[in-house]
């Protein structure tokens, strides 16, 4: 069974001088804008390709890491997920050479090596890890956190 997702962008004008708009299918996005200088200078509240490659990497190795922790009987509280997509000015043009993700879970019933090795199983099981291996370098940085409410400063003192 084939599941399908649709995105449409439109560009009108030049690299430097024009703009595009871009709609998710699903409506969770619409009119999106996205500009040269998006792209490759400051984002001024625009996106990227690169930004937009980040999320759903990051979406989707949360996800998987959640259902492979789940499978071990070890489901996790809570896993906040950074993805950082790196685009690089090459010879012959730009290309994205890297990727970054830096996992931080709060998972009762596991240990620093555990949830190590369970995040790696996530990078190289989930879908887009699997898109993007062998174009580029995927790093991961996973270690696990106190469960305390956001915010809070570690090791503060007071009332």
């Amino acid at each position: 069974m084939a599941i399908e997702r649709r995105a449409d962008a439109t560009w009108e004008g030049d690299l430097r001088s024009g703009s595009g708009k871009f709609d998710l299918a699903s409506g969770a996005i619409s009119g999106q804008e996205v500009t040269f200088a998006s792209r490759f200078e400051e984002s001024g509240g625009k996106t990227s390709p690169e930004e937009l490659i980040a999320a759903a990497h990051a979406t989707c190795f949360s996800m998987a890491l959640a259902n492979t922790l789940a499978q071990e009987g070890t489901p996790p509280k809570r896993l906040e997920t950074t993805a950082v997509c790196t685009l690089y000015q090459a010879e012959g043009g730009f290309r994205i050479t890297s990727m970054q993700l830096e996992v931080r879970g709060v998972v009762d019933g596991i240990d620093e090596d555990g949830f190590h090795a369970a995040a790696e199983q996530a990078r190289d099981g989930c879908p887009v890890s699997q898109a993007l291996a062998g174009n580029l370098e995927i790093s991961l940085d996973a270690s696990l956190q106190t469960d305390r409410p956001r915010g809070s400063a570690v090791g503060r003192k007071g009332p």
